[in-house]
């Protein structure tokens, strides 16, 4: 998917590639880091790699009990599946299953195999592992397939709509009749507080506060319905899950094996705004971009949510550091221009003068700096007011700025934001605003030319000197990870967080010399078996 407009800004080249340089100078050693670690989330998405699913009557997964059985024995140091495929040889178990229903017990004695017999077992996690790495490729050619049979929107940007009841038998009906009225994405929004939960919740759910657990089955059950409507509408209906928080990597894998086809995964978000240890959050977004990038699923960061803690004037340039840090991340793991939905935000105060002109400013910015990438444009939600009136008009100036500066993803605005739960009259009447304003000002990316030196032309240019300005304080902040000091200073979102605290640290591992994982070897050769 392109989204390549002329470029309206005169930015000095220069300048672009420092920011991608101090970008790239900042993100290097927290690579490094996650390279050297491992999490309890990276060896269970390993585990669900080879096939291993379902939990336990007390809706605790076997990929839980089986690494937790592991790493209580011999650690995780050396990675989760030497020790559970030596146990499978050794005729602990006839198979996966088997096995971690035993190690839940305590009946199954595992070691760390050595020579013949660490090869042997090595060989055994290969082959079980390339099956799920094989699926994922097959789902992804799948969804080749049907776009070319169904077909893409015509239209520039793809209307994006979140549709989360709780229930996911009730999602599905509301899901497709949103492709009816017009959206090309639906987002199954997860429910609250699920990001903190150190397990993927299993089967179909019908209970969930303010949103709908990501389960596999509740991913299968959805795609299959969004794949009925396709056919019905002559259109792909792409689907969005959330492979962020403590389960990043695993949620992602079944993201893979379900044939989804975006993801929201910010490198920041969950160390900032759910306060998950940064170490933990950087490997796991790594292992989770990895088979994002081999699943051919579309990326959605965060850089929206600094505007809801921030003054979405003063803070942008955090914004355009966050994009140029997820760009350095997402592409150092494999993924394409194509498959980054940089996000930014409608965000800033509207009683502020010139606030239209300043999100225009900021739009073209971030468009400029990233023109092969579909960035996901987010509308108003910080002032809000209840005036659904006044929010209604909010959210189309806000499908203008889309208009205007060749946004690639536009997620729809409600009126009733920060009120209740959207109405499914309010979601027709936000649908009839985008369509009204794309159909009568799409093209506006053809004559729209800010003058040289004008309002607009000056902020963004503020705004990205500001943003090479901040990435030079960070990476010279001291240590060996510039980057995780700036974060425990509070640079971004107005949060401090520092590396040894936070979420889920203890599920972190300093791999040891021989660590072997054939899911991230799959991963970063690209081979199949």
């Amino acid at each position: 998917m392109s989204s390549r407009v002329k470029p309206l800004l005169d930015l000095d080249p220069a300048d672009v590639r420092r920011a991608r340089t101090l970008a790239r100078k900042a993100g290097r050693p927290v690579v490094k880091l996650a390279q050297s670690h491992t999490t309890v989330s990276v060896e269970r998405a390993t585990l669900r790699l080879a096939g291993l699913g379902g939990a336990d009557h007390e809706r605790v997964p076997w990929v839980n009990h089986l690494v937790d059985a592991v790493r209580a024995e011999v650690g995780l140091e050396h990675g989760i599946t030497n020790p559970v495929f030596d146990a499978l040889r050794r005729g602990e178990a006839p198979d996966l299953l088997t096995l971690a229903q035993k190690a839940a017990s305590g009946s199954v004695q595992f070691r760390l195999p050595e020579g013949r017999a660490a090869t042997a077992a090595a060989k055994d996690a290969r082959r079980e592992v390339s099956r799920g790495i094989r699926t994922i490729d097959k789902q992804r050619a799948a969804r080749d397939r049907l776009i070319k049979r169904h077909g893409d929107p015509e239209q520039r940007p793809w209307i994006y709509l979140i549709v989360a009841t709780g229930d996911i038998y009730e999602d599905i009906p509301q899901a497709q009749n949103a492709a009816r009225e017009g959206a090309d994405i639906i987002a199954v929004i997860r429910s609250t507080g699920q990001s903190l939960l150190d397990y993927v919740p299993e089967g179909a759910t019908r209970e969930g506060y303010a949103g709908t657990y990501a389960t596999k089955e509740n991913f299968r059950l959805m795609r299959a319905a969004l794949d009925e409507t396709s056919k019905e509408l002559g259109r792909y209906i792409r689907l969005t899950n959330y492979a962020s928080g403590l389960c990043m990597p695993e949620i992602a894998t079944l993201a893979g094996l379900e044939r989804l086809d975006m993801m929201l995964n910010d490198s920041m978000y969950g160390i900032l705004f759910r306060d998950i240890n940064p170490i933990r959050t950087f490997v796991d977004q790594r292992f989770s971009r990895q088979i994002h990038a081999r699943a051919g699923i579309i990326i959605n960061t965060g850089e929206d949510n600094y505007l809801t803690t921030a003054d979405a004037v003063e803070a942008a340039h955090t914004v355009t550091v966050s994009q140029l840090l997820n760009e350095y991340f997402a592409k150092e793991a494999g993924l394409e221009d194509w498959q980054l939905g940089l996000g930014h935000a409608f965000e800033i105060n509207p009683e502020i003068p010139d606030s239209f002109r300043m999100e225009l400013a900021h739009a073209l910015l971030a468009r400029q700096l990233f023109p092969d990438a579909p960035l996901k444009w987010m509308p108003p939600t910080k002032h809000m007011t209840g005036d659904v009136f006044r929010g209604y008009l909010l959210d189309g100036f806000f499908n203008l700025v889309g208009a205007m500066t060749g946004q690639g993803i536009l997620l729809v605005g409600m009126m009733t934001e920060a009120v209740v739960t959207p109405f499914l009259s309010d979601r027709d009447l936000a649908l009839q605003n985008v369509r009204y304003v794309l159909n009568a000002a799409g093209g506006l990316t053809e004559d729209f030319h800010p003058p040289r030196d004008g309002f607009i032309q000056t902020r963004a240019r503020g705004v990205l000197s500001e943003a090479i300005d901040l990435l030079t304080t960070i990476t010279e902040e001291p240590g060996k990870a510039p980057l995780l000091e700036a974060i425990a200073d509070g640079t971004f979102g107005l949060m401090k967080r520092p590396a040894n605290a936070g979420k889920g640290l203890d599920g972190v591992v300093v791999r040891a010399e021989g660590y072997d994982n054939p899911a991230t070897t799959l991963l970063e050769t690209g081979e199949t078996r």
